[in-house]
């Protein structure tokens, strides 16, 4: 069960208050700065090489875009609100050197003050408010995030020459209609197919087909918010038939296309 409100003053910000019982994410990444509060319940962080982390009522979570995470509920109802927003916006918001520490990797806090500063910030776009206001929580908000010390820190690990090697496979990925052959993608670059999907997973934290995966649901948020009808969109993402989209959508998602559509 999920909520959407979306700031019709600031188009790229949006927020989800949800409650699950079971287990909904798989491995995904935002291509938005994201935040998130744990209101009620336990449930498991996974996406740090050290293992999974322990979330509980109170946390914020800072996740800069591109990350791979997965959260999910560890045992009985959870509830949590996030908020998905550019990420050169928030950068924008917050002063000085303060912007490198949220983009050093996602971070656990875990004050209770922290988390009444983030969802009041949140509550302006449920509220639609004004656009001053919505920046002025937002940067306060993002200003004490930067500013605490989180009680975990997973760096990004990042490897950008690896990345920028990889570009003509992800460009692929993002863009053919259908999976282009494993084989002539890990030629394109000069490995084996083997070698790509280790390098993939290094450099991403995703095989080439779940990257594809969520690079299209990345997508299909954009165009489901833009107003694009459900068939259009699968359609548009070659997905060779809505029932396929449906279920990769909520898999990254955990709601249908037509409940976050709105």
């Amino acid at each position: 069960m999920g909520e959407f409100r979306r700031s019709t003053a600031v188009p790229h910000l949006e927020v989800r208050r949800s409650c699950r019982h079971d287990t909904c994410y798989r491995p995904h990444f935002h291509d938005t700065f994201s935040i998130g509060l744990i209101d009620r319940g336990s449930s498991v962080f996974t996406g740090s090489p050290a293992g999974t982390i322990r979330l509980q009522p109170g946390d914020v979570v800072v996740i800069p875009a591109g990350h791979v995470h997965a959260c999910n509920p560890d045992d009985g109802p959870w509830r949590y609100r996030m908020a998905h927003m550019g990420q050169e916006w928030a950068v924008s918001l917050v002063s000085g050197g303060a912007a490198d520490r949220l983009l050093s990797g996602i971070g656990v806090l875990r004050r209770d003050e922290l988390h009444r500063r983030t969802a009041a910030a949140m509550q302006t776009v449920v509220a639609d408010a004004e656009p001053a206001r919505i920046e002025a929580e937002f940067a306060a908000a993002l200003t004490e995030l930067a500013a605490a010390a989180p009680e975990h820190l997973v760096p990004s690990g990042t490897d950008s020459a690896l990345r920028t090697r990889l570009r003509p496979v992800m460009d692929r990925l993002r863009g053919d209609e259908t999976n282009p052959p494993l084989d002539e993608l890990a030629r394109s670059v000069g490995m084996t197919r083997y070698g790509l999907v280790r390098a993939m997973r290094r450099a991403t934290g995703l095989t080439p087909l779940a990257w594809r995966q969520n690079a299209r649901i990345v997508r299909a948020r954009y165009l489901l918010r833009a107003g694009l009808p459900i068939a259009d969109t699968a359609q548009e993402l070659g997905f060779t038939d809505q029932s396929h989209f449906h279920r990769v959508f909520r898999a990254h998602v955990a709601v249908s296309p037509g409940a976050y559509r709105g």
